[in-house]
């Protein structure tokens, strides 16, 4: 039987000129960025809360459903996107956070 030939492979070498370490000039972020950040969080999550106490339930403390809260009570199913997404900017603005 006729023997196989043995391929030879390339050594894979890194170039050092690209491996030189480059230094970022920023410093953390500023007092008002992170309380931006933290205020569309809590903002979502208050949104959120209140809709689910005060607007939606029926015979709620706050009053009959809708009477309280009637302008959060006609947007409906709308007031878990408005919370969601308050929520989701503030998570998205993490990732700038120094």
């Amino acid at each position: 039987m006729p023997k196989s030939k043995v391929r030879k492979k390339t050594d894979y070498t890194i170039n050092p000129a690209s491996r030189t370490p480059v230094k970022v000039k920023t410093g953390p972020s500023s007092v008002w960025y992170q309380a931006v950040m933290f205020g569309f969080m809590l903002v979502g999550l208050a949104w959120l809360l209140v809709y689910y106490i005060g607007a939606s339930s029926s015979n709620s403390a706050l009053g009959q459903e809708g009477k309280f809260l009637h302008w959060m009570y006609e947007l409906g199913s709308w007031n878990l996107l408005i919370g969601f997404g308050l929520g989701v900017v503030g998570l998205l603005m993490t990732m700038g956070w120094r």
